[in-house]
């Protein structure tokens, strides 16, 4: 069941205190990534190209449910993504997105699968993240890929855009930022890691499942 979004005070300063941590923290860097937070009457947004360091919970737009522009700085170009997701999950109440440099690395260097760019190494991969699927390059807000997220929106709780970084969603904000985190993690210890690390059994994975409920 949906869980009913927090007030949109509260969410505009969520999406100020995880930007400036992961801005603090160089999960983002200069004026890249954005953050998004579904309200009963809209969405939040970050405006774009804003620092997620340096954001002021006045200046975050504000959208109506039609997608019109009702309040604060000038929506991200990745609106179109933000909305898609929202439409297909209704347990989705925040987005995060962010350039992460491993995770960047990762889909320059070479992914796993096309479908999961990473293999299951941590127990905390599995049940946090769980299957990430690669997205093929297109320039930043290009609508086809707002389309091809939106197919897998209710399947998985994140993908990887390839040059651009992780588009994570989760029950709010706070917890997609950790998902995104696990899953930079995940991202560094596979690439630092040589020979690269073998995935978990799968007799572990099943524990995994039946213990705690992982999807993977």
């Amino acid at each position: 069941m949906a869980t009913i979004p927090m007030s949109e005070s509260r969410s505009r300063e969520e999406i100020c205190i995880v930007g400036q941590s992961l801005y603090e923290r160089r999960y983002t860097v200069g004026s890249a990534g954005n953050i998004s937070a579904r309200l009963e009457d809209g969405w939040l947004i970050t405006p774009t190209d804003a620092c997620l360091g340096r954001l002021d919970p006045d200046d975050i737009a504000k959208v109506d449910l039609q997608g019109n522009h009702v309040s604060g700085g000038r929506p991200s170009k990745t609106l179109a993504l933000h909305r898609r997701i929202y439409e297909r999950n209704a347990d989705a109440h925040g987005v995060v997105h962010t350039h992460s440099t491993h995770l960047v690395t990762l889909s320059l260097a070479g992914v796993w699968k096309q479908e999961d760019v990473l293999p299951p190494i941590t127990p905390y991969y599995v049940m946090k993240v769980g299957h990430v699927p690669l997205i093929c390059y297109r320039r930043p807000g290009d609508p086809t890929v707002a389309d091809e997220v939106a197919e897998l929106a209710s399947k998985v709780r994140a993908v990887l855009l390839e040059r651009l970084g992780p588009v994570v969603w989760e029950r709010s904000v706070s917890q997609a930022s950790y998902a995104l985190e696990e899953l930079e993690e995940t991202a560094q210890l596979y690439l630092l890691t040589i020979p690269r690390p073998a995935p978990l059994a799968d007799s572990a994975i099943e524990e995994l499942r039946t213990t705690f409920g992982a999807r993977w």
